[in-house]
């Protein structure tokens, strides 16, 4: 069988393969949750986000903790959008972001929990990665 027999039958019904569905999925997470926990910086729907930043980092960057996360918030949203834009590059900008949270977590001694569902989600945004690079070759080719 031939690797374009193989890829064939390996579609769906609806003509994508798992891999665009998969790629398909986690990029309708990686933009629309970015950049909705960078818009509830601003309105604390969903907690009070200034308790999960480690006094450390409140004690290096200039202003309050409530105006680094106003920051936190407005660089979210921009990941979000490149995640929408360039995938391939906007899942690394939302892995990395993501290491940077679990750092500040673990180093607080708390939040465990958060820490080991973001590094759940730093291991999806690598899998996005992942499938964009590939797709962009596939493409090229």
């Amino acid at each position: 069988m031939t690797s374009h027999s193989t890829e064939t039958s390996t579609r769906s019904a609806t003509g994508s393969t798992g891999n665009d569905r998969a790629f398909l999925l986690l990029r309708t997470v990686f933009v629309i949750a970015p950049i909705a926990f960078g818009l509830d910086k601003f309105v604390e729907v969903l907690t009070e986000w200034d308790r999960y930043l480690a006094p450390w980092i409140d004690d290096i960057v200039p202003g309050s903790a409530h105006q680094a996360m106003l920051v936190v918030g407005v660089i979210e949203i921009v990941a979000g959008l490149v995640v929408a834009i360039i995938p391939r590059y906007g899942a690394l900008l939302v892995a990395a972001w993501l290491a940077g949270i679990i750092a500040n977590l673990v180093s607080m001694g708390d939040f465990y929990d958060i820490a080991l569902r973001d590094f759940g989600l730093l291991v999806g945004a690598l899998a996005l990665a992942a499938l964009a690079f590939d797709r962009e070759r596939k493409c090229k080719a």
